[in-house]
């Protein structure tokens, strides 16, 4: 059998609600194996073309597949080959946490105990709390439990970390990179730049509704602007240079220069000129 090149593919994906913006003729393509980052703030269209994709919700137009399969017409197939963990996990609240993990796994007819102990273990989720006892952070382990336990071929995540404190941050994208060095693919949601250029290969870019780009992490964030903080004539001074420094360095002729340090600039603000007005 041959190889599916494309873990998600897309093509001019529209969804409107009412006469409100959701996702406008958006295409892209996810290779198999791949972690790629989809970029934007709150309201830019992320969750909109994930729900879409899972037939959680219905596009007027396009069309999308995911391994392979019309996400229209194929939707049970699809489902039991992703984990999917929404930005806001929502579990039976008197329940407790290993009979919602079980009943997580029972639902795709899986045996997962095993798997879903080491990550109970890697994440240290307190299997005998009932959800309504948990805090955000807790609830959201729970849910990468959920999505992880079976070992499906995709991983589709929408704001996974939000939530969760550093440590288990760290943890987790640990396990997503474990997962996919035996072959999975994780696309993940999420408007936390610096969590793309650390864990993803490539990325799109989306902004109300509308893809601006799509490239290597690499590409994305390659600039040469660059921060410059300096104390000049008495005057500390802190901006953002985008041009040749030799220019910049003619121009403090006659001043004088106490402190300068020249560095990279934060990674929003080598975004930021994606998100603002043509």
């Amino acid at each position: 059998m041959e190889k599916q090149k494309y873990a998600i593919s897309i093509q001019n994906l529209t969804k409107r609600y009412g006469k409100y913006r959701g996702v406008s003729d958006l295409s892209l393509n996810v290779e198999a194996g791949d972690i790629f980052g989809f970029l934007g703030p709150n309201g830019a269209g992320k969750s909109t073309t994930i729900r879409s994709l899972l037939g959680l919700i219905k596009f007027q137009k396009g069309n999308a597949q995911i391994l392979g399969m019309d996400v229209k017409s194929r939707q049970k197939d699809i489902l039991k080959e992703i984990g999917y963990m929404p930005s806001e996990a929502m579990f039976y609240p008197t329940m407790r946490v290993k009979d919602v993990i079980r009943l997580a796994a029972d639902m795709r007819g899986v045996d997962c105990g095993k798997e879903a102990d080491m990550l109970c273990e890697r994440l240290n989720v307190d299997r005998n709390k009932k959800i309504e006892e948990l805090s955000l952070g807790n609830r959201k382990k729970v849910s990468i439990v959920c999505a992880m336990q079976h070992k499906p071929k995709l991983f589709i995540f929408d704001e996974p970390t939000s939530g969760l404190d550093p440590l288990m941050q760290a943890e987790f994208f640990q396990l997503i990179m474990e997962y996919n060095a035996q072959g999975a693919t994780c696309f993940l949601s999420s408007h936390v730049l610096s969590e793309i250029k650390k864990y993803c290969r490539h990325a799109a870019i989306i902004k109300e509704g509308k893809l601006l780009c799509v490239d290597t992490v690499e590409n994305l964030t390659k600039t040469s602007t660059k921060r410059i903080r300096m104390t000049k004539d008495g005057v500390e001074e802190d901006f953002v240079y985008k041009g040749d420094l030799n220019e910049l360095f003619a121009g403090f002729a006659g001043h004088n220069i106490e402190d300068i340090v020249i560095e990279e600039p934060e990674l929003d603000e080598i975004f930021m000129h994606y998100y603002k007005e043509d």
